[in-house]
């Protein structure tokens, strides 16, 4: 249930409201964000289906939401949640590009990474320290010793980090490394990871499972957005289907019905998506016409001797022409949108 409030409804309303919520044993997320503010009501609101909040002063009305995203969902949220990771803003219209290797294989490696990445225009460096792998015999990350290397990286170049945390017992030491916390397809249904990052107040990546639906996928976003610290990074990174052609079946669709359905933002992983390196640059052009937020992308400096995910990654020439491509679909993009306004 959420109550929404009568613009220019005062401090005092609201707390009369919320009081009454409590008093029922529930607890309270408050949004500010709009003309309106919208109380969403935690917890099991059965108890207090006979409430008239109407007789309350300030109310304009109460609503049930009937799906189980509560505080995912735009009912709760009207408006677009803006990401802000440390100056790099992620919502706001400015389409982000985080780039970087599936993994960091050396400090010389990571940094020429960063280098083209940066080249290119991306603002986020990525690249995995703890690697989920099909086998237990792959390479499976440096770990620690990968984080310092990112980390140091990207702080040479003025970039921010977002890297992957598989599991509980590493939260704390990836948070101290990393700008954003990446859930992997793996984890998307890992609720007690979920939780848990989401106590940290770090952004959170959070990639569709390799079979997720749409509605597993915001249920997920919601074990996070409950702790109400930590805001969610959408990030469509394919399905797994009957086709074999591609690594994955990249759901574009996926972004335009979340940001129906869900205030925060969404990007586009291609290079998960396909699988493909060829195929990558008219998957990213894709996500920005389909209205995505950004996108994450695997570069390599040499793709062919890469530890990890080398068919999918690009070059520093296919990289930087995929950007000067995607560039030209953001402008043409923001032109729509002002013309939809």
């Amino acid at each position: 249930m959420i109550v929404i409030m009568k613009p220019g409804a005062t401090r005092a309303e609201v707390e009369k409201v919320v009081k009454r919520i409590k008093k029922e044993g529930l607890d309270v997320n408050i949004d500010t964000g709009s003309e309106h503010v919208v109380i969403g009501v935690k917890g099991d609101t059965r108890t207090i289906q006979d409430v008239a909040f109407y007789s309350y002063d300030g109310v304009e009305k109460a609503v049930r939401i009937s799906n189980t995203y509560k505080l995912s969902s735009r009912e709760f949220h009207p408006g677009d949640t803006v990401v802000d990771v440390d100056g790099v803003k992620i919502g706001d219209g400015h389409f982000v590009t985080m780039a970087g290797p599936c993994s960091i294989e050396g400090l010389d490696q990571i940094r020429e990474c960063a280098r083209i990445a940066k080249a290119g225009g991306a603002e986020i460096l990525r690249g995995g320290a703890f690697k989920p792998r099909t086998s237990p015999y792959a390479f499976q990350g440096l770990e620690e010793e990968g984080l310092k290397y990112i980390r140091q990286a990207a702080d040479e170049l003025g970039m921010k980090v977002i890297t992957e945390v598989m599991d509980e017992g590493h939260i704390d030491m990836v948070a101290e490394y990393s700008d954003i916390l990446q859930i992997g397809a793996r984890n998307m249904q890992n609720y007690k990871l979920l939780s848990a990052v989401g106590k940290t107040g770090k952004p959170i990546g959070l990639k569709r499972g390799i079979a997720g639906t749409i509605d597993e996928w915001l249920n997920a976003a919601e074990y996070i957005a409950v702790e109400d610290k930590s805001p969610v990074i959408f990030i469509e990174r394919g399905i797994r289907t009957y086709e074999t052609a591609t690594r994955n079946t990249f759901d574009l669709s996926a972004v335009p019905l979340i940001k129906k359905l869900s205030h925060f933002p969404i990007i586009v992983d291609p290079s998960h998506g396909t699988g493909i390196w060829d195929l990558v640059p008219p998957m990213a052009r894709a996500g920005v016409a389909a209205g995505a937020d950004g996108m994450i992308v695997e570069i390599h400096p040499d793709p062919a001797n890469a530890w990890s995910d080398g068919p999918q990654s690009l070059n520093e020439k296919t990289y930087m022409k995929m950007m000067q491509e995607v560039h030209i679909m953001e402008k043409a993009m923001k032109e729509i949108r002002s013309l939809e306004a």
